[in-house]
């Protein structure tokens, strides 16, 4: 695990990840992580103008955008994942944020199964602003089952088991990573305000167990699909110091 990047534009601190994201971001002194959810997802070209607009009323720069939550008409193949990712990193390079093959936004993209957008939209998203709180404020980027850098498909844990046995494999492995990615922000289970768990199957059984890893948290349950095709089970993780909803 590689030590957080500071990333002073934009007053956060981010763990290395992959292309379209990183592992998660942590605000650094003298600064905290808001979130705004919009009323309905809004799609990605609009969902940017309207960030844009809210951190300037915020007097924020765009670098100040740290994180956000993408919601997927279904999920993708392993391919077109690819394809959307390039059109979203180039807005992020046009604002300053992807920068030396180095993206420090942290995500999550899920697939919602009832009533889903049209097409891909922002649902919410974070940024930084000037705070003297001194509690630590971070996101933890979304994680499923399915190691990155992997051979995909082969590498899915626990592939294509949906028994109760198959989804606890699964919600232990995403759990060991967010576990070590809190562990890389430097920041503890304890201090964890919302989990947030994406899926489809029957997750009542495991629900003890996301509880006991984040005890402080509320557990919020989106019935969604990851973004690939393929797994079951995602998780994302934060400790924010204020949510708001946006009107539509």
């Amino acid at each position: 695990m590689h030590d957080p990047i500071a990333f002073p534009d934009g007053d956060f601190a981010f763990l290395k990840g992959v292309f379209p994201y990183s592992q998660g971001v942590v605000a650094l002194p003298g600064f905290a992580i808001e979130r705004a959810r919009f009323a309905r997802p809004l799609p990605v070209a609009e969902g940017f103008r309207r960030i844009a607009e809210h951190l300037a009323a915020l007097g924020r720069p765009k670098t100040a955008f740290c994180a956000c939550e993408l919601r997927s008409p279904k999920p993708f193949s392993f391919a077109g994942f690819g394809d959307f990712n390039q059109g979203y990193i180039a807005v992020l390079e046009e604002w300053g944020l992807y920068r030396d093959r180095l993206n420090p936004v942290a995500r999550s993209n899920v697939a919602p199964e009832i009533d889903p957008p049209a097409a891909p939209s922002f649902y919410a998203f974070s940024y930084t602003v000037p705070a003297a709180d001194a509690a630590p404020r971070f996101v933890v980027a979304g994680s499923g089952e399915w190691p990155e850098g992997g051979r995909f498909p082969e590498d899915i844990v626990a592939r294509g088991d949906a028994t109760v046995a198959g989804l606890r494999t699964k919600t232990r492995w995403v759990l060991a990573m967010m576990a070590q990615r809190m562990r890389g922000l430097g920041v503890s289970p304890a201090d964890v305000t919302v989990s947030q768990v994406y899926t489809v199957r029957d997750f009542h059984p495991l629900m003890p167990e996301v509880v006991r890893a984040t005890p402080n948290a509320s557990l919020t349950w989106h019935y969604c699909r990851p973004p690939i095709e393929g797994l079951d089970y995602e998780m994302d993780l934060r400790a924010v110091s204020l949510e708001r909803v946006l009107a539509a």
